[in-house]
């Protein structure tokens, strides 16, 4: 690869971490960031159209694997678990941020003597206490005076985030009768959890105060949180929500920037110095990249100018030149928004003793529009359960639970083989007429058959594609629909152009960089990894034993290779 043009600041930071590392030097901080959406395309395509950017610079003076995969589901809360724990659905537990747990019982139990389980288990803007604010809750004075003017008051937000959760909404122990938190559900031990239980002082953000799961299953992992909610308004007599509108994503991502700034230089997200200096382990999820993907029209600006340019392109345009799909003007400003930010991140630490490493939770399907056929999950899943009442008199329908994004998951209330064949059977006949988007975002009409799916796999084979020995496991889906390229699930109208949490290489083919003290310089490795890998070369990074993660003990994840 052509060496990028470094910018000066990052360089002079970069060099002085060369020179005092003859021998690789042992980090004593790794930064995490996760790009959520970024696929490893987008990062190859702006690395050679940007040479003198931050992404730049970090693939020039690191190592970039541009054949790194998530696990399945590709979707952000098991994402981050895996980059946290270095493990899969099979053993953390997280199938998806709102799935179903046969032994639990319903949120808001109170008399548990004699309750039937089975609950959907939401971990997500829901459990807020108050998801129309971006303090979730917290009700910081004055917050939404002159909205945005005042959102940089969000620095007030408690850094325990556990406090921004309403238990009622909380699935429910049978055992003891008490609602569980999202860090008790996680089944397995976190990079933070570890990093802990040396004396290490930890950092994290993210977009759900639900996101306190990182904490690990002692609840202790994460020193100090900042967790604003992005599905908030924007203001409080708004409609729309911080990802209606990229330009709106930015301002959001940009408030968590600021709190990881503040950790870059040895302060906590308030901005009082914190003892021990800068965290061991910290770091954000950027949300702009995926709206910008996701949405079909939006605002944004171009590089230099801060005037926004309304009803841009989502996603991907065709270049006039080449023909190929490039990321288009939203996506872009997306794109070179992030880049900055990073930059910030980086300037602010110190580039002698700090690893940053790059990735994504997930990519995000199709690429190309034309592709898209979006599909009402609803009407189907209707259908579904009715097909099953009238094949069965008597019965209450088949669907316990279904999430559906770019592919299908479904718990069943009857598991049974006759069940899950019947809801295999279904689906692959299932046809009809969905929405499809022509190149300047207008919607059109779409057939599709086999419920938009190219495979469907239900009871032990579901089971046997996830990795586990036999369907029994009470948090695993009973039906799996892996989607065609471009099957979206949503409503009735062009309301967006891709989504994640399926299993096309859109999904799942991210970037991996790693950059910073002791690592090697303008290496590229093209062996398959995995971004699970992430966990325990954070680990080892710092020095601490990567067998301390219990999912690393269980799957045998391998720290990264080639790091020196």
């Amino acid at each position: 690869m052509k060496k990028a043009i470094l910018p000066l600041a990052i360089a002079l930071a970069f060099n002085a971490a060369a020179a005092n590392a003859t021998a690789p030097a042992q980090a004593k901080h790794v930064v995490l960031i996760s790009v959520d959406g970024l696929h490893q395309d987008d990062l190859a395509w702006f690395v050679k159209n940007n040479p003198a950017s931050t992404l730049a610079a970090l693939v020039a003076q690191g190592v970039e694997y541009n054949n790194a995969m998530t696990q399945f589901p590709s979707d952000s809360f098991p994402g981050l678990i895996g980059q946290v724990t270095g493990g899969t659905p099979r053993t953390t537990g997280i199938y998806y941020d709102v799935e179903y747990n046969r032994n639990l019982l319903a949120p808001g139990t109170t008399d548990c003597a004699g309750a039937t389980p089975g609950t959907i288990v939401a971990f997500d803007e829901s459990l807020d206490k108050d998801s129309n604010r971006v303090d979730a809750g917290q009700k910081i004075p004055h917050l939404y005076d002159n909205a945005p003017k005042n959102f940089s008051l969000i620095s007030q937000l408690t850094s325990q985030s556990i406090k921004l959760i309403n238990p009622k909404m909380l699935p429910v122990d049978p055992a003891t009768c008490k609602p569980v938190y999202p860090h008790q559900y996680l089944q397995v031990n976190t990079v933070f959890e570890v990093a802990h239980n040396h004396g290490l002082y930890t950092a994290w953000s993210d977009k759900h105060p639900a996101y306190e799961i990182v904490s690990g299953p002692s609840g202790k992992g994460v020193s100090e949180f900042f967790t604003p909610e992005i599905n908030s308004l924007i203001a409080t007599k708004a409609t729309d929500d911080f990802t209606k509108d990229n330009l709106n994503t930015q301002l959001y991502d940009n408030l968590k920037v600021t709190a990881v700034v503040n950790w870059a230089q040895g302060k906590d997200h308030f901005g009082n110095a914190i003892a021990s200096g800068a965290p061991a382990i910290y770091g954000m999820n950027f949300q702009s990249v995926s709206t910008a993907q996701k949405l079909n029209l939006s605002n944004y600006t171009v590089a230099g100018n801060a005037t926004a340019i309304p009803n841009g392109l989502g996603g991907y345009v065709k270049d006039p030149a080449t023909g190929n799909l490039v990321p288009g003007p939203v996506l872009t400003g997306a794109l070179s928004f992030v880049d900055q930010s990073i930059g910030k991140i980086v300037k602010a630490a110190d580039a002698t003793s700090t690893v940053f490493i790059v990735s994504a939770k997930h990519g995000q399907s199709p690429v190309d529009r034309a592709n898209l056929t979006l599909i009402n999950d609803g009407d189907m899943l209707s259908a579904l359960d009715a097909a099953w009442n009238a094949a069965n008199p008597g019965a209450n329908g088949l669907i316990a639970h279904s999430l559906d994004d770019d592919g299908v998951l479904i718990w069943l209330k009857d598991t049974s083989p006759k069940a899950t064949a019947f809801a295999k059977k279904f689906l692959l006949a299932y046809t009809g007429t969905g929405i499809g988007s022509d190149s300047a975002g207008n919607a059109t009409s779409k057939a599709f058959t086999q419920a938009g799916l190219k495979a469907v796999y239900a009871g032990a084979d579901a089971a046997g594609f996830l990795g586990l020995s036999a369907s029994n496991d009470s948090r695993a889906p009973d039906v799996i629909g892996i989607a065609q390229t471009g099957t979206v699930f949503a409503g009735s109208h062009l309301s967006k152009i891709a989504e994640h949490g399926g299993n096309n290489m859109d999904d799942r083919n991210v970037p991996i960089i790693v950059s910073g003290a002791g690592i090697a310089s303008n290496k590229i490795v093209t062996s398959a990894v995995t971004t699970p890998q992430i966990a325990p070369t954070i680990l080892s990074v710092l020095g601490l034993n990567t067998k301390a993660l219990k999912s690393v003990l269980l799957e045998k994840t391998a720290v990264l290779p080639k790091l020196n």
